[in-house]
């Protein structure tokens, strides 16, 4: 039998911790990097409508075979589950959640199908043009966006989204510095994309909100409003795009 009474002094232990213990300090200490406050990213965070993730570099480490493209972690799939019960509990409504890539990745469409997420807008040059697409379509406005990027190509779109949070690469020192100097991201992770950065901003954007003890109360209990939430992303049907003849066209996913 559960011992709720030990379960509740543990929650509240928990909590003293959270309250005493910097959350920002435990991202520093695995090598993240607030460039902005994160009193502001949390403001932010609260006017969330939508968040887009790059995907090679992002969910995984870039690396591509013939059969599959680049893969996903579980971890890094299940901390999108997180986000987005997180703000639905903090704003009281669903985000809309986008992988926006320059590639064609079957593994992103599986994620996408798997996940219930909104959709992918994928082969974008210009990512830029999959945020026009998604604010005449929804009403997004970039302001109240949140992007997960790690590369060059991103740069244009990540200079438009309120809350840019680029995934760490070793490799690319100058690039980093670039994007620190043009103040292009708020937040630098401590984890690549092959160590299981997006659950890294998923924790930490939760942990800052104040909301993260709640998600995991509400999913552990499996809790009628996590029921809820569930019901409501279960009924999302993602659409894909992409950039063809200079527009945007929708394809069918068969797989």
């Amino acid at each position: 039998m559960i011992d709720y009474l030990s379960a509740r002094i543990e929650a509240s232990v928990f909590s003293y911790f959270m309250q005493q213990s910097s959350v920002i300090g435990l991202f520093k200490a695995i090598g993240g990097e607030f460039l902005t406050e994160p009193a502001l990213l949390r403001e932010r965070f609260s006017r969330l409508q939508a968040v887009f993730f790059d995907w090679d570099g992002v969910f995984n480490n870039g690396s591509k075979s013939k059969e599959s493209g680049s893969p996903f972690s579980e971890p890094d799939a299940a901390g999108t589950n997180y986000l987005r019960f997180g703000l639905w509990l903090l704003t009281g409504t669903m985000p809309k959640v986008f992988i926006i890539t320059g590639e064609n990745n079957p593994s992103a469409f599986q994620l996408a199908r798997r996940e219930h997420f909104d959709g992918i807008c994928f082969r974008f040059a210009d990512k830029t043009k999959a945020l026009e697409w998604l604010q005449q379509t929804y009403g997004v406005q970039p302001g109240h966006t949140a992007f997960a990027f790690d590369d060059v190509l991103d740069l244009s779109l990540a200079a438009q989204c309120g809350i840019r949070l680029m995934v760490r690469r070793n490799a690319s020192p100058i690039l980093t510095e670039y994007v620190r100097q043009q103040l292009l991201a708020d937040y630098i992770t401590g984890c690549s994309g092959g160590e299981h950065a997006v659950r890294e901003i998923v924790e930490m954007l939760l942990g800052i909100s104040g909301c993260y003890e709640r998600v995991l109360t509400e999913r552990i209990a499996y809790s009628p409003a996590y029921q809820e939430f569930l019901t409501l992303k279960k009924a999302i049907e993602p659409v894909f795009v992409t950039w063809h003849d200079d527009s945007v066209a929708e394809v069918q996913f068969s797989g």
